[in-house]
């Protein structure tokens, strides 16, 4: 599998790469938390915000916030050692069924996480999404950008792959086909590609995906 359909973390836990990134975030970026799960104080923070976290001080619509406490829960267990302690250490009310999901959701491929921070992908369906593992986690983030998926749907999906049905079909069951996007193109190309589509006898698609491939190849992408 290439480097682009990874979706191991490569980024240091709890450090908050897309959420301290003003391209994402705006000005919000400044007020970035970084967790570091080998600083007790730090460790002790990131209970903390586990703890407000958990209570509902995050509303649902702060995207921004709810990834620091996704970053918070990841950083919490590896600071003390396992789900059980951490939510021991976060206090009553919490439990290790919500740290691990948000854990899972701070475990996501950085281009997913921008996407919830930019708020395409919600926080809630982002927990469904951070069921899956590998190139399903992209699959099932994409379709619900790009088919307009409601967290339902995502969590049904997401239940589908884990009981053995493939994404497409699964996608396809909720009414929304794979690898369907709307693009925007300068005027000027738009009639190139239409033009070229119709000389080759082919859909536009086949061309921007051979475009695409070889673009990709070219300029491997980054996690």
């Amino acid at each position: 599998m290439d480097e682009q359909s990874r979706a191991d973390r490569r980024s240091p836990v709890g450090e908050p790469v897309v959420r301290s990134d003003p391209a994402v975030t705006g000005e919000r970026a400044a007020e970035a938390v970084g967790f570091d799960p080998d600083d007790p104080e730090s460790v002790a923070e990131a209970a903390e915000t586990v703890r407000r976290f958990a209570s509902g001080d995050v509303g649902d619509d702060d995207h921004v916030l709810m990834l620091r406490g996704a970053a918070a829960c990841a950083a919490l267990v590896r600071g003390v050692g396992s789900y059980k302690e951490a939510a021991a250490r976060a206090g009553d009310g919490v439990t290790v069924a919500f740290i691990r999901k948000w854990a899972r959701v701070h475990d996501l491929p950085q281009a997913i996480r921008r996407q919830v921070a930019r708020g395409h992908v919600t926080p809630s369906a982002a927990k469904h999404v951070a069921r899956l593992g590998g190139t399903d986690r992209y699959l099932l983030a994409w379709a619900a950008i790009d088919g307009d998926m409601t967290v339902r749907e995502v969590r049904s999906v997401a239940s589908a792959v884990n009981d053995g049905d493939e994404v497409d079909d699964a996608v396809r069951e909720v009414g929304v086909d794979l690898g369907r996007i709307g693009l925007d193109l300068p005027t000027e190309t738009y009639v190139e590609l239409r033009r070229r589509a119709a000389m080759r006898n082919v859909e536009p698609g086949a061309i921007v995906a051979t475009a695409l491939e070889d673009h990709f190849t070219s300029s491997p992408g980054e996690e």
